[in-house]
């Protein structure tokens, strides 16, 4: 049997880029890997291994960009793909990550995160693709699940009869305030995954990655990703300044688009610090912990909304602070639990 060097290999061969100097970018919380390719022309493209055996998937990725690129949206174009072995030669979009250019320039907060916002108004004026998986009240509850059974658990706490109780609580909540999923939802979408592309026009100066998992969902969920950010601290004011800018713009109300945004934010993060203690606990990825005080402090904040009071009593004495000493417990169960 080849091994998945070779198959790197015979891929590159097949498609013309065998000749190319491999350099590793950074990659996202799956198992994919992503490596630049340049060739002796300074020609250069970008290899996702994603392997099937570690539930990789390329197709959706494939579809979603095509999807966005008929759009007139900046996804990678895909130069050629085999996803029988889990390859994909796409698009090198750079390095102006927004994340990077709003750390050497604070100025360009404002401007970026209103172009990010942008992309997401004209997103929800086209109909989504076929075949999306539906993000609705009932899936929204029931992705909160991992912050008991893995954060609350991974503290040394009895997790089960909070998490059946916190669901009871919020799932009508949910259900009287979110209305049924309507447009696609990118998912991951923030600062890291944003790319800035100022030689094209409009929208498409906003280059897009990691969109594989895109659900039908909420117009607020995007957002709330972009805004409360798990790995960058946005200022208030900046969140503030983009939603306001983004309610405007697509022309919601604001009163039940608020709502919606806090109750999606709550949500969100609470699921986020279940997943990032998953990643250290299971998948033996330590630094997603260090994000946990940050998603930690968001929940919190989402959680202050009035409509949220029953299920915020409740969290109040089920789920911990990350404390130094918790954090450091869940790091000391770093790739010590075998199941998922």
């Amino acid at each position: 049997m080849n091994s998945r060097a070779d198959e790197v290999a015979d891929f590159l061969a097949q498609n013309g880029w065998s000749e190319a100097q491999k350099a590793p970018l950074a990659g996202d919380a799956s198992a994919r890997r992503y490596e630049r390719l340049t060739m002796r022309d300074s020609k250069t493209a970008v290899l996702m291994d994603a392997p099937p055996e570690a539930g990789q998937q390329t197709e959706p990725f494939v579809a979603i960009a095509k999807h966005l690129n008929t759009l007139g949206l900046s996804a990678p174009e895909i130069y050629a793909a085999d996803s029988e072995r889990g390859f994909l030669l796409i698009e090198d979009l750079g390095d102006d990550l927004f994340a990077h250019m709003v750390l050497k320039d604070t100025s360009l907060e404002h401007p970026l995160y209103e172009a990010a916002a942008d992309v997401l108004i004209a997103l929800h004026q086209h109909p989504p693709p076929a075949g999306l998986q539906h993000m609705n009240t009932q899936t929204l509850g029931e992705m909160i699940e991992p912050v008991f059974s893995w954060y609350v658990a991974g503290a040394g706490r009895e997790w089960k009869k909070p998490w059946l109780a916190f669901h009871a609580e919020i799932r009508p909540i949910l259900e009287a305030h979110i209305g049924p999923p309507d447009t696609i939802v990118l998912r991951d979408y923030h600062a890291e995954n944003l790319l800035w592309l100022p030689d094209r026009i409009g929208d498409a100066r906003v280059g897009l990655l990691d969109f594989q998992d895109a659900v039908l969902g909420h117009k607020a969920y995007d957002l709330v990703s972009l805004l409360q950010d798990a790995r960058r601290d946005v200022p208030s004011e900046t969140e503030h300044h983009v939603k306001d800018y983004f309610v405007r713009k697509s022309g919601l109300d604001p009163e039940m688009f608020n709502i919606a945004y806090s109750l999606l934010g709550a949500q969100r993060n609470l699921r986020i610090i279940g997943v990032f203690a998953r990643l250290c606990m299971h998948y033996g990825k330590r630094d997603y912990v260090d994000m946990i005080p940050r998603v930690y402090d968001l929940a919190m904040h989402n959680l202050q909304h009035p409509l949220l009071q029953g299920p915020a009593e409740l969290l109040s004495s089920a789920l911990p602070a990350p404390t130094p000493d918790l954090l450091e417990n869940l790091k000391a169960q770093c790739a010590t639990i075998p199941t998922p």
